[in-house]
């Protein structure tokens, strides 16, 4: 009683190929009730009898339709065997193709680029010519093809008919398949739904859909997207209202193809439903940077302060101590992102110590693979260089500044570069001590070399000129070293040598070279080379070299580096420790 409980062992042997064998392993009853108590011998033998049918049944999903299967039970071993062989001969593949699209018509008073592309959507098709058959592929194409239509002008489009004429003998499947277009859709007025605290305008102005626009899946994501990053709203849904042609929707179902690409269509209106964050947030934190030592910081957010959302922080690290308040005005119409602020910094680093404050208005525009800003600033700064106080200077610098991105991942690239550029200075004598002009740029390029492994290349370049270095403010001078710089040499360690310290100079050049193996997804290794300096003269720039391992973890936040660089010139090692992607 107890082995008829157990149910009767056995073993099943399939001799196919590889993917063959694997689609029976995963879907044969014949192994899928392999240890069911109810299994008998009388019951084995009647798997063993219908597993050919299953198979041709299962192989033919797979583009096999005149396979030889044979399925016998090996009685002579203590165990029974179940020996099934499986021979799939050659595959069906796509033969002809017959993408017939009904209703897409062309609209005379549009320009050719604004036109519906059909003959892009054929060219689209995923299941080409000459491929395997398989009926997973065939049922993808089809779901992929009638999406890319609802997703665009014609969210009403039905595939109307679709058939897969196969000839065994010949090794081919001939499709056909017809889409109806349904009549054009577009956009009607803006609605929004659950504003309590903050004005209609944070949402009106991000929104780049007009009236009369053609429905497009993309541009309401795009939308979404924006408003959800503006931090006023825990939850953003943007949809075009479908209630208000359901009716014209339940009439559709009755109408042909002809009458129903016809059927006038109202204007679909722009529904945005938002659940507001709460107006006020404080947070605090400690951390430890090997740049500047160990942090404490507090934050202070208020989402609307006299119509402006204004963020506060006070950061006190062991080399540097800040204290900003910015005021952040709600977008433009015209996708500018304005702001004021205050700041206050103090640095002791490398023997100079500064003390600057600083009041300040930025426009900003465009978007994550292409940003652009334009900042005003007003500083007043007072510099203490080896003890002895050294001098205070005022500027009022314009700069200008400009991102390109181009990356696979925004937050874990691997392949792509970006590349970041400023100009400006202050070349009026107002609230200005001294004159001067500044150019910077630096880049970052990632190369995949192979499945697991990769290669980075940085640079680093900027230069200025003034008559008198003494009154351009030490945030506008240049120093290199750090865990974003030369690693192997402290932060700002490298630059101009002055009374026992170390200030900034009028030029600076760093390059980098990393090599990176990821031995499993989230886990990698890397070896890399930094060299750079800075200083007042071109020709005083001997690049002071670092090289080192480091360890690399792609975190939930963003990637965490820790490297172990030894500085050549200084002949000491030093731990470096970043987390993210900050470019």
């Amino acid at each position: 009683m107890a082995a008829q409980a157990q149910g009767l062992k056995y073993d099943v042997r399939i001799d196919a190929p590889g993917e063959v064998r694997e689609l029976l392993e995963h879907n044969l009853d014949l192994l899928r009730f392999r240890g069911n108590e109810r299994i008998d011998r009388e019951q084995l033998q009647r798997l063993v009898r219908v597993a050919p049918e299953q198979i041709r049944t299962l192989v033919a999903t797979d583009g096999y339709y005149s396979p030889v299967v044979s399925a016998r039970v090996d009685r002579d071993s203590a165990t029974p065997q179940v020996l099934i062989k499986v021979e799939p001969g050659e595959p069906v593949r796509v033969g002809e193709i017959a993408l017939e699209l009904q209703g897409f018509s062309v609209n005379p008073e549009l320009p050719a680029d604004k036109q519906f592309d059909v003959n892009a959507l054929k060219a689209a098709w995923p299941l080409k010519k000459g491929e395997v058959f398989r009926q997973e592929a065939w049922e993808g194409a089809k779901r992929a093809t009638l999406r890319s239509v609802v997703q665009t002008r014609y969210p009403r489009a039905q595939l109307v008919d679709s058939q897969a004429t196969v000839d065994p003998e010949a090794h081919l499947a001939n499709l056909h398949v017809v889409i109806d277009s349904g009549p054009e859709m577009r956009f009607g007025e803006l609605r929004i739904e659950g504003l309590k605290r903050y004005p209609a305008s944070v949402v009106r102005n991000l929104n780049q859909i007009h009236a009369g626009d053609y429905y497009s899946e993309a541009a309401l994501q795009s939308y979404q997207s924006r408003l959800q990053d503006t931090g006023y709203f825990a939850s953003v849904e943007v949809s075009a209202d479908m209630s208000a042609i359901l009716s014209e929707q339940l009439d559709a179902a009755a109408m042909t193809p002809e009458q129903n690409a016809a059927a006038p269509m109202a204007p679909l209106p722009l529904l945005v439903r938002v659940v507001e964050n709460k107006r006020k947030n404080v947070s605090a934190g400690l951390g430890y940077s090997t740049n500047t030592g160990n942090r404490a910081s507090l934050t202070y957010d208020d989402l609307s302060v006299f119509g402006l959302r204004m963020k506060s922080a006070l950061t006190l690290e062991t080399k540097k101590q800040t204290a900003t308040s910015n005021f952040y005005f709600p977008v433009t119409p015209e996708g500018y992102n304005d702001s004021v602020g205050a700041s206050f910094e103090r640095s002791d680093i490398s023997g100079e110590v500064t003390s600057v404050a600083s009041i300040a208005g930025k426009r900003a525009w465009g978007t994550p693979l292409l940003e652009r800003s334009l900042t005003l600033e007003l500083l007043t700064e007072t510099k203490t260089i080896g003890g002895i106080p050294s001098s205070q200077s005022k500027s009022l610098p314009l700069t200008y500044g400009v991102t390109w991105r181009k990356l696979d991942n925004l937050l874990f690239p691997t392949k792509g570069y970006a590349l970041n550029a400023q100009v400006g200075g202050a070349l009026l004598p107002i609230l200005t001590d001294e004159a001067f002009v500044r150019g910077y740029a630096r880049g970052v390029t990632y190369l995949p070399l192979g499945v697991s492994t990769n290669a980075i290349f940085r640079a680093e370049l900027g230069a200025l000129t003034s008559r008198d270095k003494n009154g351009v403010p030490a945030v506008y001078l240049f120093r290199a070293g750090g865990d974003q710089s030369v690693r192997g040499y402290g932060y700002q360690e490298l630059g101009v040598a002055q009374d026992g310290a170390i200030t900034g100079g009028r030029y600076l050049a760093t390059a980098s070279a990393e090599y990176q193996y990821w031995f499993k997804p989230q886990y990698g290794a890397a070896v890399f080379y930094d060299a750079g300096n800075a200083g007042d003269t071109i020709s005083a720039l001997h690049p002071k070299s670092g090289y080192g391992v480091g360890a690399r973890w792609k975190s939930p936040v963003g990637p965490i580096n820790v490297d172990v660089a030894y500085g050549h010139a200084v002949r000491k090692y030093r731990l470096h420790f970043s987390l993210g992607f900050t470019f």
